[in-house]
């Protein structure tokens, strides 16, 4: 498998892929990365890479920042070393990088506009452990570094620390300062020298200060000393320096120590985000090559559609068909050099071991691969200079250890078979090993230049010719493959193009016997016969697209038309209406007086009158829109009315949900996801049976039903008051709450200030602020929620 992933090109492919990846974990994945040959995991690779793909249609991206191999610290942490900051902040950075990534997908995952089951399984593997990750941020900031806020003991050290050496670069200063002194010291600074303060001094004033000698210039005119009146001084700091150092070496220990307790979900967390940092790299190399999820088979069939070697530029390679298998088992491609038969072979090869490998190929849709249980192949000059070999020896030793070793479910590529001996004895080789390779029932594709191959199909069931397309007029290769056509001798062609004597050409034509003058003859007609097709067959494509877009426009116009029709409906209606108000108002100013007139005598019946404004409200047209028509439609499907806990589907949203209450005979309450709302009865259809509800639903519902707005977290014990927050945000959150109070009361301001450093370092936690003047003031954070 080595030879042919070095023939084949495989690693190169690999490092396309690396370039990709968003960590050192996603690297080392790639770099281990080789083919399969069991089916149902090479189906669940290509589904992962599909499911990933179709995320990153959906989203763009994927949160994979900040994750980095921390699986030695965690293993130093389990047998009782001690980390240091940056190796716990980097810890600290994982675990929040894995939360990250998981809210991200399961977001999505609740959202159910794509189905990513395999992602969905993998993601449940990670636990934030959002304890671990709190207690190291608020020991140590991003870069590494202890704060003060980490112990109590810390922060009294630090400030002794910061009293000390203020006092001592005050003394300094003022001797630098001092005109007595100042024409003693070579420069008027304060330094270090061996981690203590001293001043440069001049080396004929060394007796002038006491103290202690740390350092000298290069020349000796400089001495650096510590005067005696700092000694003191400057020992005192360095004892708190040290006491600094032991503090910080217990709050560090104390950390590695809670790492080791979580080693083994730490483990579980970085080989999971390790595997979704490869497979989205997976996704982001298919979207790169522009290539699709292969439909998979393990009976050795090979199907591919416009298929591109992905080590060739895109804006050069020439896409290929190849079908082989079933009852095709044997692809002879012959043509001339450099038109792309090795390519052809090399594209097979490594697009197979790429589908094997749960990456997709770089072709059309419904391209199809097989799963081998071996793939060989015998491509390029293999010589071995050690071992003194020709090159036709080189390649037989290769092809007599193929032959010994494949199977029915192998895939064979011979390069240039037969090659580098007597064209004739090479050409029979060449037609044996094909025929001992079908005979095995292994699938095969082979180059070749001998004339006797060409005939090789036409002889053989199971075999099928192909050629590189070659251009007389440009003499160049096309690099197109021509499947069922085999490679006709162009030599008299481009000798004539290239001006040699006719008379020399004809008299090499007489030298070729009739059969293979017949077969040149067949081969030019297959060619010309072939090219017709595809030039017909572009006429159709193009005639297949005009038709499409002429459909669309017509499909838009319709489209625009129902919408003026509409339009135009709803005009005409409100005229009507106009008129029939302007006509209703007329005609009650006449039946007003004729009531007038009934009264003063005339003979006017009352039901006279009160039937003429019935027929007159008749007259009103009630015109129906086309959405009115549709709800109308839908309305009619129902079969009954719903009631309580009844599942179904409301109409203008398209969305399923639950009857919680009956608000009135034509209204009821429906609870659709997190929102409730009023639905007619017109706009519902009851659903036959009720969906299982989602996960994420259940969880919403139960929390919504007991999380209050605010929390009150007066008297209780630090501890427990900051496990019930950090519930309790989750809570609120799942409840879909935009804002939250936290009431932890004035006291001692422990509360207080443990609340504000938690719901600052929380990612859905948009802002916080203190409670106005009617919210509790100071003893109160009002939170918006993300």
């Amino acid at each position: 498998m080595e030879h042919v992933q070095r023939v084949l090109e495989y690693s190169k492919m690999k490092q396309q892929l690396i370039e990709h990846v968003a960590s050192s974990l996603g690297r080392q994945k790639a770099m281990e990365l080789v083919p399969s040959t069991s089916l149902d995991e090479v189906v669940k690779q290509q589904e992962e890479t599909a499911e990933a793909s179709n995320v990153l249609r959906l989203k763009g991206q994927v949160p994979l920042g900040g994750i980095t191999d921390i699986r030695a610290h965690i293993k130093r942490a389990a047998i009782g070393g001690s980390l240091s900051a940056t190796e716990l902040i980097d810890i600290a950075s994982t675990l929040y990088g894995g939360k990250r990534l998981k809210f991200f997908l399961e977001e999505i995952i609740d959202e159910g506009h794509i189905q990513v089951p395999l992602l969905e399984e993998n993601i449940a593997l990670i636990e934030p452990l959002s304890q671990l990750e709190k207690a190291i941020k608020q020991c140590i900031d991003d870069n590494g570094f202890v704060l003060d806020s980490a112990s109590n003991a810390l922060r009294t050290i630090r400030h002794q620390m910061r009293s000390y050496e203020s006092n001592v670069k005050s003394k300094l200063e003022q001797l630098t300062r001092s005109s007595s002194t100042r024409k003693m010291l070579s420069d008027a600074i304060v330094t270090i020298r061996g981690d203590r303060y001293v001043i440069p001094v001049k080396q004929e004033y060394r007796g002038s200060f006491g103290g202690i000698v740390h350092d000298q210039s290069s020349s000796g005119a400089t001495l650096f000393i510590e005067p005696g009146s700092i000694v003191t001084l400057n020992n005192q700091l360095t004892e708190a320096k040290s006491n600094e150092r032991r503090e910080v070496e217990r709050i560090l220990a104390e950390l590695s120590v809670q790492v080791g307790e979580e080693a083994e979900q730490l483990l579980i967390n970085v080989e999971t985000l390790a595997s979704f940092d490869f497979i989205f790299a997976k996704a982001f190399y298919a979207k790169a090559i522009k290539a699709i999820k292969p439909k998979l088979n393990d009976r050795g069939y090979l199907d591919l559609r416009q298929a591109r070697h992905p080590l060739l530029p895109a804006e050069e390679v020439v896409p290929s068909d190849v079908a082989i298998g079933d009852n095709v088992r044997s692809l002879i491609i012959t043509g001339p050099n450099t038109g792309g038969k090795t390519v052809t072979l090399k594209t097979i090869g490594l697009l197979t071991l790429m589908a094997q490998s749960g990456l997709h190929v770089p072709a059309d849709e419904e391209s199809e691969l097989a799963v081998f249980e071996h793939i060989f192949a015998d491509i390029g000059d293999e010589q071995s200079i050690e071992q003194s070999l020709s090159t036709f020896s080189s390649h037989m030793r290769n092809i007599v250890s193929i032959l010994d070793q494949m199977n029915e479910n192998s895939l064979v590529l011979f390069d240039e078979l037969g090659a580098g001996t007597d064209p004739t004895e090479g050409a029979a080789l060449a037609i044996s090993i094909l025929d001992y390779v079908y005979q095995r029932g292994a699938l095969a594709a082979a180059t070749t230049h001998y004339s006797e191959l060409k005939g090789y199909a036409y002889n053989r069931e199971g075999a099928l010719n192909a050629s590189v397309e070659f251009d007389v007029e440009t003499l160049r290769p096309t690099y197109r493959l021509l499947v069922g056509v085999p490679g006709r001798s162009n030599a008299f062609a481009i000798s004539r193009r290239l001006g040699l004597s006719e008379s020399v050409i004809e008299s090499a034509k007489q030298q070729i016997n009739s059969d293979a003058t017949q077969v040149e003859k067949m081969i030019a007609f297959l060619e010309e016969s072939q090219k017709s097709a595809q030039v017909e067959w572009v006429k159709a494509e193009t005639i297949r697209r005009e038709a499409e877009t002429v459909k669309k426009e017509l499909e838009l116009k319709l489209a625009s038309f129902e919408k003026m029709r509409e339009k135009m409906m709803e005009e005409a209606e409100a005229e009507a209406n106009k008129a029939i108000t302007n006509a209703r108002e007329e005609a009650e100013v006449i039946i007003e007086e004729l009531r007038d007139l009934q009264k003063e005598g005339a003979a006017i019946k009352e039901h006279k009158l009160i039937d003429a404004k019935k027929h007159l409200d008749a007259a009103v047209p009630k015109l129906v829109s086309k959405k009115q028509k549709q709800v109308k439609k839908r309305a009619e499907k129902a079969k009954r009315i719903p009631k309580v806990g009844d599942e179904v589907k409301v109409l203008s949203f398209n969305q399923k949900g639950s009857v919680i209450k009956k608000v009135t005979d034509n209204e009821f309450q429906v609870q659709l996801g997190i929102m409730k709302m009023t639905v007619e009865l017109e706009d519902m259809q009851l659903l036959e049976k009720a969906p299982e509800p989602t996960k994420a639903i259940t969880t919403i519902r139960g929390n919504d039903a007991h999380v209050k707005s605010e929390l009150d977290l007066r008297g209780e014990r630090y501890e427990d008051a900051m496990q019930r927050v950090e519930k309790y945000i989750d809570d609120a959150l799942l409840a879909g709450y935009h804002q939250v109070s936290i009431i932890h009361g004035k006291g001692t301001g422990a509360l207080r200030k443990g609340v504000k450093q938690y719901v600052a370092n929380h990612p859905r936690i948009k802002s916080a602020r203190d409670g106005g003047m009617n919210e509790g003031g100071l003893g109160n954070t009002v939170i918006e929620l993300k």
